[in-house]
């Protein structure tokens, strides 16, 4: 059984995601990485949800029963683990967390020596130690055995490298903003980057308990944060997710910024300030049309990939770009972070602001979207697209009439996602009822 999806392993707390799956993925990552050791060290993060303490005890004590080092560095962003996995010169980085799903779900995912994701071949290896029958008998003894150690000063070195993406002559003093921290992993982290940097900070939702992450706050419920920004007639609100590697931004009169906007803006910023490499970015095909003409009039590439931040990432690294992002809020600097990181895009958006000396309103709004239907269905199963009685004859017909359209599950929840663009928004609207009746009957 596949369990691997697009960002890792991920489900339910205590029902997917067991005790029992944590230590066998952890004998697993743990033999998979010893091949290419260089200290036979692994660093281990999470996001503030209580089944982390379950999943952390269970994946540490795989990864020393089979010899590795353990450095637990406790709630952290997932960005952040990248970092310092790289930084501490550890062979993997591991963060558990299910990133902006309800506190009851939990994921792991795994990190390479240099901070990158992993790739669906390194994933498949895992997976097969994972299912093989002869775990138990890579189990070290005496002094091989690994040891684990938490290290609780490591946030600093995060909080340096932030703060080092912000323009040096730049100052965010007389700056209001309201930062929405999801109850997550930046609890700590965020307000601190904002507050060194000068800014006036409104700090929301950083008092976690184990079972308040992304409830009715941060990027998921922007709403929170745009009546607060209205409220304190702040200069601009910053919302993270759980586990802070996604970033929603809300402008100075309250109104929430697409995230294809925001894309489109700040790649026009790193070109004005020619720090745009190869005069290029990625976006998913999820993106809507109107950033693809909006950057050609600026004389930016914009190349395409499927959905998240990992694959955005290798589009970058194919094509040369040190740009891009999904229109969730997953933005990718590649001179700062390997991954989606909310508070390097946060800075940048400050920084676009600031050099820019209007409100953010103005920055923030660079064109008009083309019309897009989207949404999300809990279903119960994920059977083959093209197996699905009637889809093929509903698709057809939609491409007849030029609209652009994108089916896909979830890899991390039990959804099926549908998108839908064109100019004829009654059209969008019917195409759309039609789909949703379909896979009602057909998925539930």
């Amino acid at each position: 059984m596949k369990i691997f999806g697009t960002d890792g392993v991920r489900g339910k707390a205590g029902v997917d995601i067991t005790a029992m799956v944590a230590l066998r993925l952890g004998i697993a990552a743990g033999l998979y990485f010893q091949k290419d050791s260089i200290g036979n060290r692994i660093l281990v993060g999470k996001d503030t949800r209580r089944s982390g303490y379950m999943v952390e005890n269970a994946l540490v004590s795989g990864l020393t029963a089979v010899g590795m080092d353990v450095i637990q560095v406790g709630p952290m962003p997932t960005p952040a683990i990248a970092f310092l996995t790289e930084d501490m010169r550890c062979d993997a980085g591991i963060m558990i967390s299910a990133s902006h799903n309800p506190y009851y779900d939990n994921g792991i995912k795994f990190f390479d020596t240099h901070g990158f994701k992993l790739c669906e071949v390194k994933e498949s290896e895992i997976e097969n130690l994972y299912h093989s029958k002869d775990l138990e008998r890579c189990y070290k003894t005496g002094m091989a055995i690994g040891s684990s150690k938490r290290i609780d000063d490591v946030i600093g070195r995060y909080i340096v490298h932030i703060k080092n993406s912000f323009p040096k002559h730049l100052t965010l003093q007389g700056v209001r903003i309201v930062l929405d921290c999801a109850n997550g992993a930046a609890y700590k982290v965020a307000p601190s980057v904002f507050q060194e940097l000068g800014a006036d900070v409104i700090v929301l939702h950083d008092s976690p308990n184990g079972s308040n992450i992304n409830e009715n706050c941060g990027a998921m419920h922007p709403h929170v944060l745009s009546d607060e920004v209205k409220r304190m007639r702040a200069d601009i609100g910053f919302g993270l997710d759980g586990d802070a590697d996604r970033l929603i931004v809300v402008d100075n009169e309250g109104h929430l910024i697409d995230g294809d906007k925001l894309i489109g803006a700040l790649a026009l910023y790193q070109k004005k300030k020619h720090l745009l490499h190869n005069n290029g970015i990625v976006a998913t095909l999820m993106s809507n049309i109107a950033l693809e003409h909006f950057l050609k009039q600026h004389n930016i590439h914009m190349k395409r990939c499927n959905v998240g931040d990992k694959y955005v990432l290798q589009a970058m690294l194919q094509h040369g770009f040190n740009f891009g992002g999904e229109q969730s809020g997953h933005i990718i600097f590649s001179d700062f972070a390997k991954t989606g990181d909310g508070l390097v895009s946060a800075l940048q958006v400050a920084a676009l602001m600031l050099e820019s000396n209007k409100q953010s309103k103005e920055i923030l709004n660079p064109f008009i979207l083309a019309p897009q239907k989207q949404s999300s269905m809990q279903i119960q199963k994920k059977p083959p697209l093209d197996s699905i009685q009637g889809l093929k004859e509903i698709l057809n017909d939609i491409e007849s009439h030029g609209i652009r359209h994108l089916i896909r599950y979830s890899g991390t929840e039990n959804k099926i996602r549908i998108l839908l663009e064109g100019d004829n928004e009654t059209l969008l609207d019917t195409y759309h009822t039609q789909l949703q009746a379909l896979f009602e009957k057909s998925l539930s």
